[in-house]
């Protein structure tokens, strides 16, 4: 079983796809030696800002190890942009970091900081983190997004239930059994009946089309 050394990083490293981003040919060489040697995959080099963000898109590493100062397109902007495309986990690195600076960089959404000159273990651990952060913000980014789909459709089930309950003067249970029929007869997720319901009330009130028909249970 993997131990976790002093930093709290298991020796035993998971293989990553990083891009290399440096203005410095000689740097991007260090650096691609330094990330191979930690047992990660080097996909692609970029030495400039725009660069970058094209191979961040074409090539959608797990990591993009990113020099702040650079020609066309800043670091800086970059990583807001790789963050905001959820792209790539992103880390940082800097020559000299003021408190100014700090505060820019950690708006950027970035996993990870270094400043130069780089050490291996801090690279090892900043590479580890930043993509388990990654992992774990887009595991909770989803999460949250089913949920949000989850409730809006019990709130479009829920209006179709009162709609049909009214027009119908069904019980809830009914209006509920009525919704799912139509959902298994179409092959359609309940909620998506329950939108066409709501649909189909609202053209009825504004243009005084007759009440919604919907199927029994025993006619489906």
């Amino acid at each position: 079983m993997a131990q976790a050394n002093a930093y709290g990083v298991n020796d035993s490293v998971r293989q990553s796809s990083v891009l290399i981003v440096d203005d410095d040919s000689i740097v991007r060489m260090d650096l691609r030696a330094l990330v191979s040697a930690l047992g990660h995959r080097v996909v692609g080099e970029a030495e400039n800002g725009g660069q970058a963000l094209s191979l961040a898109r074409s090539l959608k590493p797990e990591i993009v190890l990113l020099d702040i100062m650079l020609p066309t397109l800043s670091g800086l902007a970059v990583a807001r942009m790789v963050h905001n495309e959820r792209l790539s986990a992103v880390v940082l690195i800097t020559g000299a970091a003021d408190t100014g600076l700090v505060s820019e960089m950690e708006l950027t959404g970035a996993m990870g900081f270094l400043s130069k000159p780089l050490r291996e273990m801090d690279l090892r651990v900043a590479l580890t983190l930043a993509t388990a952060r990654f992992q774990e913000r887009i595991a909770l980014e989803e999460a949250v997004k089913n949920l949000t789909e989850r409730m809006e459709a019990r709130k479009l089930v829920g209006r179709a239930k009162a709609i049909l309950m009214e027009q119908h003067q069904l019980s809830e249970r009914e209006a509920f059994r009525r919704i799912q029929s139509q959902s298994l007869a179409l092959q359609k997720p309940s909620h998506e009946i329950a939108r066409a319901i709501i649909t189909a009330s609202e053209v009825s009130l504004q243009f005084g089309a007759p009440n919604i028909k919907i199927l029994k249970g025993s006619e489906v």
